[in-house]
């Protein structure tokens, strides 16, 4: 056999006459490193130590410093939780239980429930065999051999799982001791590696397999770090955002509510919509300004559209379908229509009216487009998930010359505008073609790779989301992070030559024959309902002058000055601001403190003595020094704080 060599991350090669395991790879680098080694990575496949390496490749060893070890610990402990629950409650069926973002979960058949008064005790096991250091041993078996032991178990769920594997799928069990579990891998070397930085959070219901005919199973979840700093930073994270919750934070700032009879769609109250509003302003603004033409595309198509586009086929589980029956010359029959779940196709039916020509392009499309996915009901998540949504859509129709500087374009779009929101593009990464996907692989080479190059023209550091891209073209995905850390994916940017030549999109180039446009998709914000709930979240509700509900309220501290504050109140609504007025008979303070409850950004106060000075007394949200100034002056200093930052960037006053 052929000696072997292995690439570390520095360049540097190891090199054997035979086969060894990561572990000793490990050692022959250096005792620390031996010492901290979880796993190891050859040619991108994480694999466990005792594996052995038996083919030459990139190689790197995962430690507690990689983030990836996090993934490893969360897989672990969920293995830990299932032995701790099957010791503490005999008889209780395990079925899947995977790491998931930031924790796991295990779903159990168990005839009786559990609750989170089941947690001390779980959690307390966990720690128990956590401390027995027990070595994760991977087995090999035979399909027969595994159905055989699980059987005898009583596992009848994971003999379903067994049956279901493609026959030439590799079969292994890892044990923890004396207990087993059907898995894949890879693990840690140890139960002892999984740390006592875990903690059980939440106990529901879960359907076999997803699918709402099977059985409902209980899934408990957990959360898992690498320290127990790292845990105490994310529990506190989940506190935090349990005060922001969209959901709560829009019944107390009435600004939307849900109810059952409209599952999945938002009731926008005034001063949502007013938010909702300067968004969408905001956004068109951008729009108008960088060429961009707007359209608006109908709800309702018929489902030759979605087939030709290929939706039907790849989205059609998450698409509104309507029967219909239709009857002409040639009789009566049923036909089938779907509420639009993208604006895509109608956006290239547009685009097909007419002849258009090299000089027209690019031509850059825009919607604010309503459109409906038939997302689960337990996936729904206030504004988060809904099934009936806004995007702030558009679809650019290229030259393949002109896909670097479109993408350019919009990459600074993307940066701006979540700036002028309060934030930072955190992350961006490049999701690539997925399994199941349209055109061809030289098609793809050719997407992928302009997407590579604007990324890097861009100067923007990226990562890859292996197969995550849409099923007509890479995905670049823009994150951002909210003020208690949390990542957000929003806006997005796709290259697409497969759906031009699906939908029959031309142009007459210069050669004077006809050629496939090139489709860039790309979203801002994404939804609109989304945005929204994460810029409450993030704000806590808190918004900044220009998108808050109300800018203003002027408060009277005596009735005596009633009249006075309907001329500031009549002057600040000429001024276009957001004000409201206050002339109830209450104290001063009461109102302070029920208009700084809704998150009013800044009170008028107005008494005798105001009133007789033309002078308003100022106090702020923020908890500024209350300042008295005239009126035109507090007016026009509000007027600047609420204009949108687009608009005092024109001005240069930004």
């Amino acid at each position: 056999m052929e000696p072997l060599s292995f690439t570390l991350p520095d360049g540097s090669v190891k090199s054997f006459p035979a086969p060894v395991t990561g572990a000793e790879l490990a050692a022959s680098i250096g005792a620390g490193l031996a010492k901290a080694a979880l796993a190891v990575k050859l040619n991108g496949e994480t694999r466990d130590l005792t594996r052995t390496l038996e083919e030459s490749g990139k190689v790197e060893i995962i430690t507690g410093k990689n983030a990836e070890s996090l993934d490893l610990i969360r897989h672990d402990a969920a293995h830990v939780m299932a032995q701790a629950v099957q010791e503490l409650f005999p008889g209780t069926q395990v079925t899947i239980g995977p790491s998931i973002e930031n924790g796991f979960y295990y779903d159990f058949a168990r005839n009786e429930p559990f609750s989170s008064d089941d947690f001390p005790k779980i959690e307390e096991k966990m720690r128990e065999i956590v401390a027995r250091n027990e070595p994760f041993i991977r087995q090999v078996m035979s399909r027969s051999d595994a159905i055989k032991h699980f059987e005898a178990k009583g596992e009848m769920y994971k003999v379903e799982l067994i049956r279901d594997l493609p026959e030439d799928q590799t079969i292994t069990l890892y044990h923890q001791g004396a207990w087993a579990d059907l898995c894949r891998g890879p693990h840690l070397p140890s139960t002892g590696r999984v740390g006592t930085a875990f903690k059980l959070m939440k106990v529901a219901g879960a359907y076999w397999r997803g699918d709402s005919k099977n059985a409902v199973l209980q899934r408990i979840y957990g959360t898992a770090w690498r320290d127990e700093k790292e845990l105490a930073a994310y529990l506190l994270m989940i506190e935090e955002a349990e005060k922001r919750d969209h959901r709560k934070l829009g019944r107390e700032l009435d600004l939307y509510h849900f109810q059952d009879e409209a599952p999945g769609s938002v009731f926008w109250h005034q001063k949502g919509w007013a938010v909702y509003r300067c968004l969408e302003s905001y956004m068109r603004r951008r729009q108008d300004a960088t060429g961009y033409i707007e359209v608006k595309t109908p709800q309702l198509f018929d489902s030759s559209l979605f087939k030709a586009s290929g939706h039907w086929d790849m989205y059609g589980d998450k698409m509104f379908k309507v029967q219909i029956a239709k009857s002409d010359e040639e009789g009566s029959r049923d036909e089938m229509l779907g509420l639009k779940p993208m604006n895509c196709p109608g956006h290239a039916q547009i685009f097909k009216q007419g002849i258009k020509s090299y000089r027209d392009l690019p031509i850059r499309m825009a919607e604010f487009g309503n459109v409906h996915r038939n997302e689960a009901h337990g996936a729904m998540h206030g504004l988060l998930r809904v099934r009936q949504m806004v995007q702030d859509d558009g679809h650019i129709f290229c030259t393949e010359a002109q896909i670097m500087e479109e993408s350019l374009q919009f990459c600074k779009l993307v940066d701006e505008t979540y700036t002028d929101m309060g934030f930072k593009v955190h992350r961006v990464r490049l999701a690539t073609r997925p399994d199941v996907r349209g055109g061809s692989d030289e098609v793809w080479d050719k997407s992928e790779a302009a997407m590579h190059a604007a990324l890097k023209a861009a100067g923007l550091e990226y990562d890859i989301n292996a197969g995550d891209g849409a099923f007509y073209g890479p995905k670049i995905e823009f994150y951002l992070r909210d003020a208690i850390g949390r990542e957000w994916q929003c806006g997005t940017l796709q290259c697409d030559f497969v759906l031009p030549d699906r939908l029959d999109c031309s142009y007459v180039a210069e050669d004077g024959q006809k050629h496939r446009p090139v489709m860039l998709h790309r979203a801002t914000l994404g939804t609109f309902h989304r945005f929204m709930g994460i810029l409450v979240e993030h704000y806590a509700g808190k918004f900044p002058v220009w998108l808050a509900p109300i800018h203003v309220v002027v408060c009277t501290i005596t009735n005596d000055a009633d009249a006075y504050a309907e001329e500031v109140y009549a002057k600040l609504t000429k001024a276009g601001l957001r004000a409201q007025i206050d002339l109830r008979s209450e104290k001063i303070n009461a109102k302070v403190r029920d208009h700084s409850l809704q998150k009013v950004p800044a009170l008028f106060v107005v008494g005798k003595k105001e009133a007789e000075g033309q002078s308003v007394a100022i106090r702020r949200l923020d908890g500024q020094a209350q300042e008295v100034l005239s009126l035109d002056e507090a007016i026009a200093r509000l007027v600047k704080e609420a204009t949108p930052p687009d608009i005092l960037r024109e001005k240069g006053e930004k």
